[in-house]
């Protein structure tokens, strides 16, 4: 796995469980997932990561910035990489994401690509003088995206794009009027076998996930069936290897639209680690390996997962587990090794039982106990 945040670390149990090696080439020493670092360097150096690639059968990721290059030659020197250079393109950069749901005809907001301050400022006038506007690679968790009425408001990313000397475009999206926001993960091996998840509700603050609601609560089931029926369609289309998150906006009227894609275990699908069968983590690596893949059934008609944004001021989550564990024994705590600070995802605590307003009080008043 590329990559030693907590997607790896929270790999390693269902690895060990299946008899897998797993194997993680770290950014940095201290990683949520250090305890199975094998190698710690650069992951856009290329002779760093064909080293690594040299020890595994498989290669994987923790997250979507390995450059293309470097992916393209590990397959041509052999080495399964799964997802696929192809499809992990999709992830890697919004505006071929977006070109790319336009052809499999899924639904998108209304959207372009601008090379310029002027072909902005048209975008905005013609969609009610507001809207969306995120770099095409490497933003997440709200960075990259700016909610603008000028375009004067992003000059310096047009600036950064002209000094990179590569030309480039921003991403300008309509403003859409969303009611709430969902995600269905879907799992897919290379044979084509697929199994998807319930359709979650997501629930962010600060651009950042906060709470993920299983399954998502509907009085118009019809709105689920079509996350449903985009999920497979996006997984399909691109040929994913692996889990694949759809995030969609619910609009007003009923409409779902495509907003982001993911492709490796995601933050709306924590919950699957007491809330399924088959958490999203055994099932990626039963993908990657090309093996039959899991029951995908809750086991509990309801569950949530609550982030632990921030953290205790004296350090990681464990030092207040005590008094939580003692707390909230029906609460599964999940800490990520990481120090304190403001806004970042240092764990998250997840409860499972009948009914969701019960469920969620009680996650919340866990996560609460690391505040």
């Amino acid at each position: 796995m590329i990559g030693g945040g907590q997607l790896a670390r929270m790999m390693v149990p269902p690895a060990i469980h299946l008899g897998l090696r797993i194997s993680v080439l770290a950014e940095n020493e201290g990683s949520s997932a250090e305890r199975a670092a094998d190698a710690v360097g650069d992951y856009r150096d290329p002779e760093t990561v064909y080293a690594f690639a040299e020890t595994v059968d498989v290669v994987t990721f923790d997250h979507e910035h390995v450059p293309q290059a470097i992916l393209r030659e590990l397959e041509s020197r052999g080495v399964a990489v799964h997802p696929r250079p192809e499809a992990l393109q999709y992830a890697q950069d919004k505006i071929v994401m977006r070109e790319k749901l336009a052809e499999l005809g899924v639904p998108i907001p209304d959207w372009a690509a601008v090379a310029d301050e002027a072909e902005l400022q048209a975008f905005l006038e013609a969609h009610g003088g507001r809207a969306v506007v995120k770099t095409a690679r490497g933003g997440y968790d709200g960075k990259g995206v700016r909610v603008v009425s000028d375009a004067a408001e992003v000059r310096d990313w047009f600036t950064a794009l002209a000094e990179d000397g590569n030309g480039g475009h921003l991403l300008v999206e309509e403003l859409v009027d969303f009611v709430r926001e969902l995600s269905q993960l879907v799992a897919r091996r290379p044979s084509g076998e697929t199994r998807t998840w319930p359709v979650v509700e997501t629930i962010q603050r600060d651009g950042v996930c906060a709470e993920v609601l299983a399954p998502a609560p509907t009085d118009r089931p019809a709105v689920l069936d079509e996350a449903a029926r985009i999920g497979a369609t996006v997984a399909e289309g691109v040929a994913v290897t692996g889990v694949l998150a759809v995030e969609m906006f619910e609009t007003r009227d009923g409409r779902v639209l495509v907003n982001e894609l993911a492709m490796r275990p995601h933050n709306s699908g924590h919950f699957s680690i007491e809330g399924s069968v088959t958490s999203q983590f055994e099932q990626h690596l039963r993908a990657v390996a090309d093996l039959p893949l899991g029951d995908t059934s809750m086991t509990a008609p309801a569950a949530v997962m609550v982030n632990v944004l921030g953290g205790p001021a004296e350090g990681p989550m464990p030092v207040r587990y005590p008094e939580a564990l003692a707390a909230h024994p029906r609460a599964k705590f999940h800490s990520y090794d990481k120090q304190p600070r403001p806004g970042r995802k240092v764990g998250h605590v997840t409860v499972t039982g009948e009914r969701l307003d019960e469920v969620r009080a009680e996650a919340t008043a866990a996560a609460r106990r690391f505040a």
